[in-house]
């Protein structure tokens, strides 16, 4: 069980010298009970209480990091159960498999498709970040080749899949200094893959039959010297799969089960499969999930899931509110309104692009709303309409008179014309009929 806020201050020198920057022990002691302060704030504390106190005020789920510099993932490290408690902060990993028994022209397509599974949606690029190799053909020589091509052709992180040691020493001699996730050790090979984990300074992966197994190999595997550690329960049919999942994060967060405060992995199945395996996974609560598929309707829903679930709930994602120019504008290009959400913001420019009508589109500040929230909550209103046209100096820009609203508020056009002096037209309510509605006013 975690220390309480009391059994802390029991360890601690109780002066209230306030060098700890709290006024009183009592009061330092509760924030260490809820990790909002760090051992080593207090000058005073005996080793011995240092060394308690270090395992108390420890994240309850590691942060692991992989791979180095730009290419660098942080991993785990999460308090809350729930993203409404608080938003979640470290995105969990998306990697891709390639196994070694490709060869030539054939591993090197597979190399550069993984290389182009990157995506920009909604003012972000999002994409997978590591290759997995797995090891199909028990060579070592084999294995050091296609992951020498992986570290050669492609930034991401590699991950080096085997039981074996044999083949993670091969991998590791090629690709240790872009530090690698080893996958894995298990109540088999520890002793013999720990240390090549220890030597290399990278994170090594945990695998045993259930979650039981996982809780005793991790203590065996940090006192060998090695506390980056991912867990993978050995589940692999769904249901099970989230169970545990689910399961590891309630210990971890709920109990302070430090044998399993780590991030996971999982591994998604084939085909469609994939798709709802990795959205699923990271939902509840992957720190890393590996995919066997390598086709962009594979993994772009993968990535969306992730990037709409790794968003601070409480800051919507917004474009600086401004006109935009799409195209080769001119004095008869046509103005259409939205808001400075971005999903709305990008999916009018994605339409207004698709059209090959040069059109400018006005971002009005909403705060980051969507048109028809904005509108509910008064952020989207005549008068702010009427404000931006101004600012932006439209007047000098076009050589007509008219702007384009969203049909969904259609209902404002009269008020807007009288406090505007525009002539208001009413698009389209879903941005899908701005081109077909474009190509008509280019006409």
């Amino acid at each position: 069980m975690p220390l309480t806020g009391l059994d802390i201050y029991k360890l601690l020198p109780r002066t209230n010298c306030r060098e700890c920057g709290t006024p009183t022990c009592l009061a330092f002691a509760m924030l260490l009970a809820q990790k909002k302060a760090e051992v080593d704030k207090c000058p005073h504390l005996s080793d011995e209480a240092k060394a308690v106190l270090a395992g108390a005020s420890a994240p309850p789920i590691r942060l692991v990091r992989i791979g180095t510099g730009e290419n660098e993932i942080a991993i785990g490290n999460e308090t809350v159960m729930f993203r409404h408690e608080e938003t979640f902060h470290h995105p969990c990993g998306i990697a891709v498999t390639i196994t070694d028994d490709l060869a030539g022209t054939a591993l090197d397509e597979k190399i550069e498709k993984i290389n182009n599974l990157w995506f920009e949606r909604v003012g972000q690029n999002i994409g997978v970040e590591l290759i997995a190799i797995k090891e199909t053909t028990g060579d070592p020589q084999k294995y050091a080749d296609v992951v020498r091509q992986v570290t050669v052709k492609s930034k991401q992180t590699p991950i080096l899949m085997s039981f074996n040691p044999e083949i993670i020493k091969a991998g590791l001699a090629i690709c240790a200094r872009k530090k690698p996730l080893i996958y894995a050790a298990n109540s088999e090979n520890y002793q013999a893959i720990t240390p090549l984990a220890k030597t290399s300074g990278c994170p090594l992966a945990v695998y045993g039959k259930d979650i039981d197994e996982v809780a005793l190999l991790t203590p065996k595997i940090t006192a060998m010297g090695v506390e980056d550690i991912l867990i993978d329960s050995g589940s692999r049919e769904t249901l099970k799969v989230i169970n545990d999942l689910t399961q590891i994060r309630r210990l971890a967060l709920k109990r302070n089960f430090r044998p399993l405060g780590y991030p996971t992995i999982a591994f998604t199945g084939d085909g469609q499969e994939q798709v709802l395996h990795g959205v699923t996974y990271i939902s509840k609560y992957a720190g890393l999930v590996v995919c066997s598929g390598s086709e962009s309707w594979q993994i772009l829903p993968i990535l969306t899931a992730r990037q709409n679930l790794y968003t601070d709930p409480r800051v919507p994602l917004q474009v600086e509110p401004k006109v935009y120019e799409i195209g080769n504008v001119g004095p008869d290009s046509p103005i259409l309104i939205t808001t400075n959400f971005s999903l709305s913001y990008f999916t009018v420019e994605g339409e207004v692009e698709s059209s090959k009508v040069p059109a400018y589109i006005l971002a009005v500040n909403t705060e980051g709303q969507s048109v028809l929230t904005a509108y509910a909550s008064e952020k989207l209103t005549t008068e702010g309409i009427t404000k931006m046209l101004k600012d932006t100096g439209m007047k000098e820009k076009v050589n007509h008179n008219m702007v384009i609203i969203p049909g969904y508020i259609s209902v404002i056009s009269g008020k807007l014309e009288e406090e505007s002096g525009w002539k208001v037209l009413v698009g389209p309510r879903e941005a899908s009929g701005i081109p077909a509605y474009l190509k008509q006013y280019a006409s």
